[in-house]
Parts: C-alpha cells; sequence; structure tokens
C-alpha cells in the first residue's frame, strides 16, 4: 500500500510511529513549516518531522499543501493518511490518492467537528470521547465514518492528558481503517447532520474564567484548558488589572460566595454562580507557578474579575 502521511500534532506521532515499526511504510511526510518557538523564537522543527528525519522519510514542508501537488503525485499514493495537520485539503490534493484520503479526527463524530475537539469533550461534561477516522470531504471532519473506538474521560481528565491518550488509540484505528481500505469495505456510514456540533480554534484571552459560572462547569472548563490555552482570571493591583493563571486541580465546595469574591479560610476559596471553588495552584503575572499557600503570604486578594 502506498502511503503518505499528513500531519503536524504531537497527537498524530503515534499513527506515524506505528506505520514506521509496522507499515506500510510512509513514502514521505508532510508537515507544517518549522515555526518560531519561545522568547528568542527559535526556529524549532515539529516533533514529527524529527522522527521522519530519524527513519529517512522525505519531508515535504509547503506553506500550502496544494504547491507540493506535483511531487506529491509522482509518488503515485493510493492513500493519504491525514491528522492535525492544520491546513484545509484543496480538491488537487483530495482526488490525488487512488484509493482513499481519510483523516484521524479527535472526537466521536459527528460531536466535535473542528480544532478544539479535544478540549470540548471534557468543558461539557461528556463521558467518553475518542478517535474517529472518516474519509476528507471539502467540508470540515464531515466525511463519512470509517470506524471508531472510544475511551473513557476521567474525572481528574485535563485537556493534556485526554491528548496524549488519544494519541495512544490512534494507531488501532488508522490500522482498522487502512485494512478496510485494503478490503475494499471502507464505505463508511454518513453523518447525521443533525447532531454535529463544531468546536472552533481556542485562543489565549478563551481561557478567561467567568466566575459567574457554576462550580462544576468552572472545575471541567480549568482542566478542559490545561494546558492549552489555559485559565486565568485578574485582580487589581495599584488600580491596574493583573492576570493570575489558575491550574487544575481545584475542589468544588457548595459554600455560598458572591461570584469573584475571595474568602481565605482553610485555603484559597472563590464563589461561583453556583457554589464555589478551592484553588490550589496559579501564577501571578511575572511570578512563577505556585501554590495557593505560597501565594497568600504575599497577597491577600478580595475579589477576582
Amino acid at each position: 500500500m502506498r502511503l503518505i502521511f499528513v500531519a503536524t500534532g504531537d497527537i498524530a506521532l503515534p499513527a506515524f510511529r506505528y506505520l514506521l515499526e509496522n507499515g506500510p511504510l510512509p513514502l514521505a511526510l508532510v508537515t507544517q513549516p518549522d515555526k518560531p518557538v519561545g522568547r528568542h523564537q527559535t526556529l524549532t522543527p515539529p516533533a514529527i518531522k524529527v522522527a521522519a528525519l530519524e527513519a529517512g522519510i522525505p519531508i515535504f514542508q509547503p506553506e500550502k499543501i496544494s504547491e507540493a501537488f506535483e511531487e506529491l503525485s509522482a509518488l503515485e499514493p493510493e492513500i493519504i493518511v491525514v491528522m492535525a495537520y492544520g491546513q484545509i485539503l484543496r480538491n488537487d490534493i483530495l482526488t490525488l490518492p487512488s484509493k482513499a484520503i481519510i483523516n484521524l479526527h479527535a472526537s466521536l463524530l459527528p460531536l466535535y467537528r473542528g480544532a478544539a475537539c479535544i478540549q470540548a469533550a471534557i468543558d461539557a461534561g461528556d463521558s467518553e470521547t475518542g478517535i474517529t477516522a472518516i474519509h476528507v470531504v471539502r467540508a470540515l471532519d464531515a466525511g463519512d465514518m470509517i470506524c471508531a473506538k472510544s475511551i473513557p474521560i476521567t474525572a481528574d481528565e485535563t485537556g493534556g492528558s485526554l491528548h496524549d491518550r488519544l494519541a495512544e488509540l490512534a494507531p488501532e484505528v488508522m490500522a482498522e481503517a487502512l485494512a478496510k481500505i485494503e478490503q475494499g469495505a471502507a464505505d463508511g456510514v454518513s453523518q447525521d447532520p443533525e447532531k454535529s456540533t463544531y468546536i472552533s480554534k481556542l485562543e489565549r484571552d478563551h481561557g478567561r474564567i467567568d466566575w459567574s459560572m457554576d462550580a462544576t462547569s468552572i472545575e471541567r472548563r480549568i482542566r478542559a484548558y490545561d494546558p492549552w490555552p489555559g485559565t486565568y482570571t485578574t485582580i487589581l493591583e495599584g488600580g491596574k488589572p493583573k492576570r493570575v493563571k489558575i491550574f487544575p486541580p481545584t475542589e468544588i465546595s457548595d459554600r455560598v460566595i458572591e461570584p469573584g469574591v475571595v474568602v481565605m479560610d482553610e485555603g484559597l476559596f472563590v464563589g461561583c454562580g453556583k457554589g464555589a471553588l478551592k484553588i490550589t495552584s496559579l501564577q501571578p503575572e511575572g511570578s512563577k507557578r505556585m501554590s495557593t499557600s505560597d501565594y497568600l503570604r504575599g497577597k491577600r486578594p478580595e475579589r477576582f474579575e
């Protein structure tokens, strides 16, 4: 089976490594260009590119994947596997493989089409999520479903831990989808548009905590948005708002406190629309991450905004 792998995000690494170890060996990897990272903006390759280099797999890093159409076409792929690539694929790429182009999506479709599917499942309080293999079409994550596998979402799940568990699930789903394609049994099942939901890309400002929400919802969001985009609140210092990052775990309390009001009584409690949250770990702007006990040695906040 002649296969090209198209991916950028770390969630695709286990699936790519599965192919390196078990086959079919990818003809090439297509990934995003190296990006500047960190304070010094050092040009850094995606981790999957590093894995491809170590394995001697040819690599393409076009600004837009269609720019590499001729080179990819010359490889005569039968299958293209896409996971967390970060670009919309145009018709020239969609029609390039002779058998199929499939996507490994980190949700149980048709729920949570779009970019922030992992965070969305935790944020909504779902009991499970999974990986779905679908045929790629022009509409976002809307192709027919080839197969899917689910895993439970634990009570202490974070966006980071769920990302890693889904990454480890992806090779199993990919292997089943490829076997079905090889057997000619991968027509797939249509998604029910009535049940579909869409989740847009998260930005850092989406992590601002709304203390008018109930404590259960805020607790889930803090876990869902860890490590990205993170959650934060603000306090006033010298008349200026300062950000304070909030980290999991937090503890839900049935204490009745006005939303946003801070109570320091056997810990740091913040009032919510219903109930309260006990904060255990935070990071004031310009400081390192610390426990609330360390934070309260130098601060006496009255309210989080």
